[in-house]
């Protein structure tokens, strides 16, 4: 759980979640301790004050709250913020009725109560993300990387550091990166990273200089695996692609993995069946043609299976061929453009799951025709059917919708992290994204 925590959520990020949870403790503690309930029967107050802020700490990270790219638009972590607060209130209700506590007790009588609490929470998370925005575009959170050698060899890191990270990370090149481990450390740089070859050929004795002043040296490809949470698909050789080789635990866990699965996909079709029903009868009213969708993908091991979908495109949208899904895509119907924004096309590939052909943790079911093409484009594309495709992904919550060859690429960095990395952990911190995915309908087409 402390590596997890170490490699997948920020110091910064965990200090702010924690002082939110606090917060909320507080405010819930006093409000019930002085509130409504005060006149009433009093009850455990501490108890409903934790739940109330575990609850509202765990709803505002499922929707995504404490990803460092939040802070970089003021009006969107404004407005998620208060989504998280209108939110926290309802889970906490279902929460209460799971634990057998009476909601009157935690809620009280007066219907005004919540929408009270509710709005001081919501003003008091402005407070602190204004001031922790303010923090980061002063740059107080900044971890200085050092870039070793030529900036034109590492350009590829260097764009992928600056793109969605600023105010967290700053590339250092140039003389004061090569200024040797002495300037590196006067500069307060303690990460630096180069490539590969330059590691393996730098002399043991300089490699000991460089942790003796508290640098730590990382090639490309360990960067990116551990700031990135990507891999540098670029610098991928025999070596890595040997590791995922390596004998590992994994019967038990797939057994574990397919059962989570049975139970998962038979719970959501029992519980979604009434909107299953609605959305076929709408798709089968709004456009003529059939219900299902059935395509050919490609799964496990690179052996083809039938994917099921709600049919969100007009008969003959192939006609010239298949083609990669566009923004505002003629060929999608009406009914068709809301399914997408919702996932709600994608429900039938609960059938996908229960057959075996998919799980719900894995990397986006590609076309054969699509998976010729990018084999042959990028390195290693192969290597994402280690594992069988998912319902969502690590991909998926990290990157829009693919619709070109250098989109595959950056979803292949995902995906491949994922077959290396993958975990019960991050399968649950992938689904929590999911929520927010499907809330802020994210990267649909």
């Amino acid at each position: 759980m402390t590596r997890f925590v170490e490699n997948h959520v920020s110091p910064e990020m965990l200090a702010l979640w924690l002082l939110e949870l606090l917060l909320s403790f507080s405010l819930a503690y006093t409000l019930l301790s002085t509130g409504s309930l005060a006149a009433g029967v009093q009850p455990s107050v501490v108890n409903h004050a934790l739940i109330l802020a575990l609850t509202s700490g765990t709803t505002a990270f499922a929707i995504g709250l404490y990803r460092p790219e939040v802070f970089r638009r003021t009006r969107g972590m404004l407005f998620n913020t208060a989504l998280g607060g209108l939110l926290a209130f309802p889970s906490a209700w279902l929460v209460s009725k799971l634990l057998g506590i009476d909601a009157n007790q935690m809620f009280g009588e007066d219907a005004s109560w919540p929408l009270k609490v509710g709005a001081a929470w919501i003003a008091a998370l402005f407070t602190t993300r204004l001031l922790f925005l303010a923090a980061v575009r002063s740059n107080l959170f900044v971890h200085p990387i050092a870039v070793l050698g030529p900036a034109s060899a590492m350009a590829t890191t260097i764009a992928a550091v600056r793109n969605g990270h600023e105010g967290f990370f700053e590339v250092v090149s140039g003389p004061v990166a090569n200024n040797g481990p002495a300037g590196l450390r006067a500069a307060g740089i303690r990460d630096a990273v180069l490539p590969r070859s330059a590691l393996a050929a730098m002399p043991a004795r300089e490699q000991a200089s460089y942790a003796a002043q508290g640098v730590t040296l990382e090639t490309e490809a360990q960067f990116w695996e551990r700031r990135l949470k990507r891999v540098d698909v670029s610098n991928v050789d025999a070596a890595w692609v040997a590791e995922l080789d390596r004998p590992r635990t994994r019967p038990v866990v797939d057994a574990m993995n397919r059962g989570t699965d049975l139970v998962i996909s038979l719970s959501f079709l029992i519980f979604t069946l009434p909107l299953i029903l609605a959305v076929a009868l709408l798709v089968r009213l709004s456009s003529p043609g059939p219900i299902l969708y059935r395509q050919e993908r490609v799964g496990l091991g690179g052996r083809s299976f039938t994917l099921l979908k709600f049919r969100s495109m007009c008969v003959d949208a192939e006609t010239r061929g298949p083609a990669w899904a566009m923004q505002s895509d003629p060929r999608v119907t009406r009914m068709g453009s809301i399914m997408r924004r919702t996932r709600m096309d994608e429900l039938p590939q609960l059938i996908n799951v229960l057959r075996g052909e998919m799980s719900f943790i894995g990397p986006r079911p590609e076309r054969p025709h699509f998976v010729e093409q990018l084999t042959v484009a990028i390195p290693h594309y192969r290597q994402r059917a280690r594992v069988k495709p998912g319902l969502t992904g690590w991909a998926q919550v990290n990157f829009p919708y693919g619709a070109s060859v250098e989109d595959a690429r950056v979803k292949l960095s995902y995906d491949l992290y994922y077959v290396k990395h993958r975990s019960p952990l991050l399968d649950l911190a992938i689904l929590f994204a999911t929520v927010r995915v499907i809330l802020f309908q994210e990267g649909s087409r």
